[in-house]
């Protein structure tokens, strides 16, 4: 009778192991990852030696004692700091209830700067390593002004941090002293900037895609409105007195500076928008789709026809080049929304009227 095998022997002590993606050494004690510096270095290897004595002698195996007890503490590390600043942002950021997009695209630039300084601790990272990862962004495609935004993004990381009393305000002062990326001055790609929409393209596109695009494409030509704007409109937002329909806005862009926003809906505007309005419960959206629906769409059509592929965005940018042309700068100005959040009312309302007023004779 064959006897039964041995247990097989625990390690009695944890093995020095790679993190491959940082490059960092570790050692696993109790379920969680110990890191101890770049693998195979003399420092690293120390620091093992110490936690594996400290582990084996019954003392509990706390590597931040352990450092104390060499050095002062150096603070939070960049990773630290960029965890307590998402945790922030996926409060912060919302809109009805959802995260909006700020926090995918924090994720994205906290990406480069935690693959290259994760590790060190926040007080010490300064211009050149924030140049460092600049660079990263550059080797990566990134064009020229999502970069610059990055770097604010980043900073806003390190003054967040500076808020909490995790860092002390002369890290901040440091990278402020980085300056952004110039046009035709850095290897980075300049975006080709959004542009009206031909009247080709965009008939051409009208023609072959479903009367619900075709109707948000053509409102959007009429009324210089955001898409987003557009689909979260409700018949209960639309005032539809004589002459021009007025929609106000509560949830928009600006909304969280306080700033108020309205649609103008003229004549051409009012007989589409209207279809949708018959009938309509006042707290529903009257547009069954998404704004990633809608692009896709248009996409799709632009493919299928053969033209320059277009976004919603640039019927804006048809609407106020006409809008400009018909009545000047300030009126196009105050239809499009672009006003401070700080204007006087008595502005304000100069404004709605020369908005009202373009949409009489353009919308």
């Amino acid at each position: 009778m064959r006897e039964p095998a041995m247990a097989r022997k625990a390690n009695v002590l944890p093995s020095y192991l790679l993190h491959k993606k940082s490059g960092q050494a570790r050692v696993r004690l109790n379920g969680r990852d110990v890191y101890l510096g770049p693998y195979g270095s003399e420092e690293s290897r120390i620091r093992y030696a110490e936690i594996v004595s400290s582990a084996v002698g019954g003392a509990p195996a706390d590597p931040i004692s352990l450092r104390a007890s060499r050095e002062a503490d150096p603070g939070p590390t960049v990773g630290e700091v960029c965890l307590v600043f998402l945790q922030h942002a996926k409060s912060h950021y919302v809109k009805n209830g959802k995260q909006t997009s700020e926090v995918h695209i924090l994720r994205s630039v906290i990406r480069p700067l935690n693959d290259l300084y994760g590790l060190l601790p926040a007080a010490e990272f300064g211009p050149l390593a924030l140049k460092a990862v600049r660079q990263k962004m550059i080797e990566a495609g990134w064009c020229r002004s999502v970069i610059n935004q990055g770097m604010s993004r980043i900073r806003r990381i390190f003054k967040h941090a500076i808020a909490n009393e995790l860092i002390e305000p002369a890290v901040l002062q440091k990278l402020q002293a980085v300056a952004p990326l110039l046009a035709g001055r850095t290897e980075a790609e300049d975006r080709e900037p959004r542009r009206p929409v031909s009247d080709e393209d965009r008939d051409a596109v009208r023609r072959v895609v479903s009367v619900l695009v075709r109707d948000l494409i053509d409102l959007q030509y009429f009324t210089g409105a955001r898409s987003g704007e557009l689909l979260g409109l409700c018949a209960g937002m639309v005032h539809r007195s004589e002459g021009v329909w007025v929609a106000r806005l509560s949830d928009h862009k600006t909304a969280h500076h306080g700033a108020g926003r309205e649609l103008h809906f003229g004549p051409q505007a009012q007989r589409i928008l209207g279809a949708y309005l018959e009938g309509a419960d006042p707290s529903v959206k009257l547009f069954a789709i998404t704004g990633a629906g809608y692009r896709r769409a248009i996409t799709r059509a632009c493919d299928q026809v053969g033209v320059r592929r277009w976004v919603p965005h640039e019927l804006r940018h048809s609407f106020a080049s006409r809008a400009r042309e018909v009545a000047g700068l300030e009126a196009a100005q105050a239809a499009l929304g672009h006003r401070k959040a700080d204007m006087t009312e008595h502005y304000a309302g100069a404004s709605r009227a020369r908005a009202a007023e373009l949409a009489a004779r353009i919308g």
